[in-house]
C-alpha cells in the first residue's frame, strides 16, 4: 500500500506542477477571455482535490503517521483558500468590474498560496518516498524526515 500512496503522492505533485504551467498558459493567452484559465481552473478545482483525497485514504491505509495524513489532505484546504482569495479580491473591484489596487493586492495572494500548495505537495511526495523505503518500526521518523532512533 505504501507504493500506491507514493505513486498517488507523485501524481499529486505532478498535478501541482502542471497547475503552475496552466496558470502561465492562461496568463499569456491572447486574446485573453473567460476560457484562458479553464484548464487551470479544472485542474485546480477537480484534479488536485481528488488526488489529495485519494492519496489521503492511501496514506491512512498505508499506516502513515497522523502528521503525514494531515499533510496529504492539506492541499484540499489550500484549494478552498484559493477560491476564497478570488472571491474576496472580486469584492474590491470597481463598479465597472475592473480591478483596483486593493483587489490586486488580495488577488496576488493567489500566486503565493499556489506556491504553498506546490510546496506541500513536494513535501508529501518526499515523505511518502521515505515512508515507502523505511521499515515499519521507523516509518514515523522517516515520514517526518528524522533519523530513526536506535532501540
Amino acid at each position: 500500500m505504501r507504493k500506491v500512496y507514493t505513486a498517488l503522492a507523485g501524481l499529486l505533485l505532478a498535478a501541482a506542477v502542471l497547475q503552475m504551467y496552466l496558470a502561465a498558459v492562461g496568463a499569456f493567452d491572447k486574446p485573453q477571455d473567460d476560457s484562458s484559465f479553464s484548464l487551470h481552473s479544472m485542474n485546480g478545482m477537480m484534479v488536485i482535490p481528488i488526488l489529495s483525497l485519494v492519496a489521503t485514504a492511501a496514506a491512512a491505509a498505508a499506516k502513515a503517521p497522523g502528521r503525514q495524513i494531515g499533510l496529504t489532505i492539506l492541499p484540499v484546504g489550500l484549494v478552498i483558500v484559493q477560491s476564497l482569495i478570488i472571491a474576496l479580491g472580486g469584492l474590491f473591484d470597481d463598479s465597472t468590474g475592473n480591478t483596483t489596487p486593493v483587489s490586486l493586492a488580495i488577488l496576488g495572494l493567489h500566486a503565493i498560496n499556489g506556491m504553498a500548495i506546490l510546496g506541500v505537495c513536494g513535501m508529501v511526495f518526499r515523505n511518502a518516498r521515505r515512508l515507502m523505503s523505511a521499515g515499519p518500526a521507523s516509518s514515523e521518523a522517516a515520514a517526518e524526515g528524522r533519523p530513526a532512533r536506535a532501540s
